[in-house]
């Protein structure tokens, strides 16, 4: 019998004064830190944060995948 693989997925968000990519890696290497078996990243949606009309950070919306273990 073949065996198929299970994959999880989470909703995060990742902040970052820098730039949009940081904040989507901000996100996956924070996650990666107790997570194992991490697959794929999706970024959903991009914004940002104001404050007297000028940009105080970047958001990054991602769905990320991981290998679930049955335990």
């Amino acid at each position: 019998m073949a065996k198929g693989t299970t994959y999880k997925i989470i909703e995060l968000v990742g902040t970052s004064d820098v730039s949009w990519e940081e904040a989507a890696k901000t996100a996956v290497e924070t996650a990666g830190a107790s997570l194992r078996d991490l697959r794929v990243a999706e970024v959903l949606r991009l914004d940002l944060t104001l404050e007297n009309g000028k940009v105080t950070s970047y958001r990054a919306r991602i769905n990320l995948s991981f290998k679930y273990i049955k335990e």
